[in-house]
């Protein structure tokens, strides 16, 4: 085993209750020195998807006045008894996203080698609770419990990672007593396939009968475990959510999360698929790469590349994203993909879906005078700095501003007057970008930092009291996209969550994997501000937003069909398929086969020289 003494057990000794911040790392014991016992887990669902289904008790399984099962299957966290009619459509299975399981061990007085529990499936990894006693190896050679959670033990690939966060509880047999709780944030991989504590508590703590935490010579571990979806692991992404995810070139950041969204706006696929592209340069059209991607994307069973797609329009550098946002990105797409649909049965389609009018006015307060200007959007882009929410954003948006003093304005033959700016919303898009402006410029410190501020957004939001007159139909839209970002403002991670069909069932696309979520996960865990929440990475939260307009969703989110797509693209496409497909096994075979020049007697006559023959002047076979 690795040491872990010294200060992380001192601070141990002075938190015998809480301690939450400080973990370490032990290496997974031998096997001649593991002893297993039962755990007390069969797999029940997890607090998210809780009420689905009952626990199947055993006959020795016993409970406790929370109805939590002990020494047989998993506990299952219920909120009010009642299960989320939005969440029943999560599968019963291990793919799940987070579970909690408990361990008895026994003999607890008697332990010397390491007690390792029976494995629980979370996100179809075995995961097992580990308990040993420890000691220092100082002067004092304190003894101690050691506790650990260990992910997917028995895999020798060193590919596979999982992040995941969890709670490692010590439960209390007295009702007056708190249980002790530490908790760990970590990423497993074959190296680091277990993370915990190994002075988790004091022996002497442990066994006093004052503290409650010995019952019959026995302890009760629990761990209550959220991790994401692994990575170079098995997991059919199709298989289990029916969506495939995009490989991650290592410097396109925010790429993978837009063309997801972009692509599960269903007319907008419908009309990028009728793009005539025929005579477009394969490495260089813009709209025959979004075609690509988005045909790849609906009937591939594994992960799509984007390669060509970022060459077609020059990002190929990580300083090329570094340099640009979500929001430029998008406009390339979008204006590369509206020029190519000039002239065709797809024109229009972009503004239709997209685009929004906006007027800007200037009005005189004590004479007759208004300048205005109407111009059109295909996003907003929302203030959140000390704001609460989406509605607050839009409130800023539309306030007025005084014009006065130094700054009153020149109205022409009216010379200057004290008046009144703001910005008026005409229309709304029936598809609504909202970008986030979590990056901003601080003068302070001269460069550009991330707000991690608390923000909210709704999953049913309603703009009718922001437009300057009402709109033939209700401007009430339903949240279609959160795109996220974890991290600060030199780097981080990128994923998206999207709700397909528009019915509240959530999937979360993290490049290569998809995976299923709560609506929780999508919306509530993304306002930021969570850093404290055990299932939320440390500055998690979302920068932009996709809604759909509620009287045309169904029109926006039709499915797309074999019918949608022209034959002739369907056939370039699977031609360049073919064409890669050979052109790899060329390459992977090629190592295997050698050339030969072969010459005859006839190319020997009449050669004078050293040689037998000229190989500039002679043709090989």
């Amino acid at each position: 085993m690795m040491n872990h003494l010294g200060e992380q057990d001192k601070k141990d000794e002075q938190d015998p209750v809480h301690n939450l911040e400080e973990t370490e790392e032990m290496e997974t014991q031998e096997a001649p020195d593991v002893e297993q016992q039962p755990a007390d887990s069969a797999g029940q669902e997890s607090p998210d998807t809780r009420g689905n289904q009952s626990p199947v008790k055993s006959g020795n399984d016993k409970e406790d006045e929370n109805g939590t099962v002990v020494n047989g299957d998993m506990a299952m966290e219920a909120q009010d008894g009642q299960p989320d009619p939005d969440e029943e459509w999560l599968e019963q299975d291990g793919s799940r996203s987070q579970a909690t399981f408990n361990f008895v061990v026994e003999n607890v007085s008697k332990l010397k080698e390491t007690a390792l529990s029976q494995p629980t499936t979370v996100r179809n990894l075995p995961w097992k609770i580990m308990a040993m006693p420890r000691s220092s190896h100082n002067e004092r050679q304190i003894k101690s419990l050691g506790f650990f959670l260990q992910c997917n033990a028995e895999c020798e690939s060193p590919q596979w990672s999982c992040n995941a966060a969890a709670d490692l509880t010590l439960k209390n047999r007295k009702k007056d007593k708190e249980d002790h709780v530490k908790r760990i944030t970590h990423v497993f991989y074959n190296k680091e396939n277990d993370w915990g504590f190994g002075h988790f508590i004091s022996w002497t703590d442990l066994l006093d009968p004052e503290r409650g935490f010995v019952v019959d010579d026995t302890i009760e571990l629990e761990v209550k475990v959220f991790a994401d979806a692994p990575h170079g692991v098995s997991w059919d992404s199709k298989k289990l959510t029916g969506y495939v995810g995009l490989k991650n070139q290592g410097a396109t950041c925010y790429m993978n999360s837009l063309l997801q969204a972009l692509f599960f706006t269903n007319k907008l696929r419908k009309a990028v698929y009728l793009m005539p592209t025929e005579s477009d340069d394969s490495s260089k059209s813009v709209p025959l790469a979004m075609q690509r991607v988005f045909y790849e994307l609906q009937y591939s069973d594994k992960a799509v590349a984007t390669k060509k797609l970022t060459k077609s329009f020059g990002w190929e550098t990580l300083d090329s994203f570094m340099q640009h946002d979500v929001q430029e990105l998008c406009r390339v797409l979008l204006d590369n993909m509206e020029s190519k649909m000039k002239g065709t049965c797809v024109e229009g389609v972009m503004p239709k879906l997209f685009e929004g009018r906006m007027s800007s006015y200037i009005m005189c307060k004590h004479v007759d005078y208004v300048s205005s200007r109407e111009e059109s959007f295909y996003d907003i882009q929302m203030n959140i700095k000390g704001k609460k929410n989406v509605y607050e954003s839009f409130e800023d948006y539309i306030a007025k501003e005084n014009m006065e003093g130094e700054n009153k304005y020149d109205a022409g033959e009216y010379g200057l007057q004290e008046a009144v700016k703001g910005v008026l919303f005409c229309s709304l898009p029936p598809v609504l970008h909202l970008q986030l402006m979590r990056f901003q410029y601080d003068p302070h410190t001269d460069s550009n930092v991330k707000i991690n501020d608390r923000y909210e957004f709704p999953f049913k939001l309603n703009l009718t009291d922001f437009l300057a007159d009402p709109e033939p139909t209700p401007s009430t839209y339903t949240l279609h996209a959160v795109l996220v970002h974890s991290g600060d403002n030199h780097g981080g991670h990128y994923v998206v969550f999207i709700n397909p069909k528009g019915d509240g069932k959530w999937c979360k696309f993290d490049d290569d994997v998809v995976s299923r979520c709560t609506k929780q996960e999508a919306i509530d865990n993304n306002f930021g501000g969570n850093d404290d929440d055990l299932s939320v990475r440390h500055c998690t939260n979302a920068y932009m937003l996709v809604y759909i307009r509620d009287s045309c969703i169904d029109d926006i989110l039709e499915l797309v069909t074999d019918e949608d797509i022209p034959d002739t693209l369907q056939k370039r496409i699977t031609e360049e398929r073919k064409l890669e497909i050979q052109r790899r096994k060329d390459k992977s075979e090629a190592h295997l086969y050698m050339m030969l020049k072969v010459y005859t007697e006839d190319q020997f006559y009449g050669h004078q020289g050293n040689d037998l023959f000229d190989m500039d002047k002679i043709k090989s076979r």
